[in-house]
């Protein structure tokens, strides 16, 4: 069994304009005290062309990390378009929060993300250059997709499962309203089939949530 589950993400500051900051408060229950850090990073997909235009937004570390109920608001810059290509840079992509612990991840929590202007005019017919500056983000909050893996947590012991396959758990409470799906067991990809986003802040400040 996983020693950290999710318990809830809300996204924050969505919709939003492109350029904005990116915000998600992440509650999660810490089952025992981890003595090393939990890694966390949120990945923008660039385009689905090429995983080569994916941008690691931040990644942040949060330990040790003592047993009980935690929370806290993962944020991020919005990501450099200037690294996008340009005709992915409106439309549909994804936003990736992943964690692991030793280098291994144990939860990817993706989310859908569609960027378009606002104006009518500008929809019908759009600069050949994106105009940053009036196109607006929405991440589809409602619509996350999370996979969880199992992971040697430090007291694994020979014969269990291998670390690093899916976990097989049905139902779980954590992270209600959220899908478990196995579209996400592999690698991280630029398909936008596969993902669903989480966060975290640069100043992480974690509180205890009871």
């Amino acid at each position: 069994m996983s020693k950290v589950q999710i318990n809830n993400v809300v996204v924050l500051n969505n919709p939003a304009m492109f350029k904005s900051p990116l915000q998600f408060e992440i509650t999660f229950d810490c089952m025992e005290n981890l003595e090393d850090d939990l890694e966390w990073k949120m990945t923008y997909v660039g385009s689905a062309d090429s995983q080569s235009h994916d941008q690691v937004l931040d990644t942040i570390y949060v330990g040790p990390v003592p047993e009980g109920r935690h929370m806290f608001v993962f944020q991020a810059d919005a990501p450099d378009h200037s690294k996008i290509p340009a005709k992915d840079i409106v439309g549909a992509t994804v936003i990736l929060v992943t964690c692991s612990y030793h280098g291994q991840e144990f939860i990817r929590v993706g989310y859908f993300v569609n960027n378009d202007y606002e104006s009518e005019e500008l929809k019908e017919t759009p600069p050949e250059i994106p105009d940053i500056s009036q196109i607006h983000r929405n991440i589809m909050a409602a619509e996350p997709r999370v996979t969880r893996f199992k992971i040697n947590w430090g007291d694994q012991v020979a014969g269990d499962q291998q670390a690093g396959t899916p976990e097989v758990e049905e139902g779980s409470t954590a992270l209600q309203g959220m899908q478990d799906t196995d579209s996400m067991l592999g690698p991280m990809t630029s398909s936008f089939k596969d993902v669903h986003s989480m966060d975290e802040s640069s100043n992480v400040e974690m509180e205890m949530a009871f």
